[in-house]
């Protein structure tokens, strides 16, 4: 049996094209681009800030939209579905106010690295993680942990 191999470049172009098709597209809207409902919570959640824009993407084959806001000088994030419902918040959090422990587990999860800023994973009314995204050099990653400091076993 005679099998040739493709080219490593071959090969990391189809792992790169199969990610990207994997991964949720994320579209900019207008807000008279948003149905009803949606723009109904979106004026509610942003009440008091500023609009920096509204997106929608496709999720495991359901629609969700975004609005992305700046309320008393952070950023915030709310995440609603195709009824008007909020599904996520996300939101910066000064890290000097967090607990010790959420402070604590960030710290050992971003190791050597510099935690640039931290926001709250809040789903149905409760937060379920904090977020911080760190800086090694010049390479940008995030890590998580739970509301308690502790490390996830999934990803929010």
């Amino acid at each position: 049996m005679n099998r040739s191999k493709a080219p490593a470049w071959v090969l990391t172009a189809l792992c790169f094209s199969f990610a990207a098709l994997c991964h949720a597209q994320e579209k900019s809207l207008k807000k008279s681009d948003l149905p009803a409902a949606v723009q109904k919570t979106a004026d509610e959640q942003s009440k008091g800030a500023t609009v920096r824009g509204y997106s929608q993407e496709t999720e495991d084959g359901k629609v969700m939209y975004e609005v992305k806001l700046t309320a008393s000088g952070h950023s915030k994030s709310v995440g609603i579905d195709e009824t008007g419902n909020v599904t996520e918040i996300e939101e910066q959090v000064d890290f000097d106010k967090l607990s010790p422990e959420v402070r604590k587990g960030l710290q050992n999860k971003a190791a050597d690295g510099k935690i640039t800023k931290v926001e709250s994973i809040t789903k149905h009314g409760t937060i379920v993680a904090y977020e911080a995204q760190v800086l090694t050099g010049t390479k940008k990653t995030e890590v998580q942990v739970g509301p308690d400091g502790k490390p996830l076993d999934h990803e929010e």
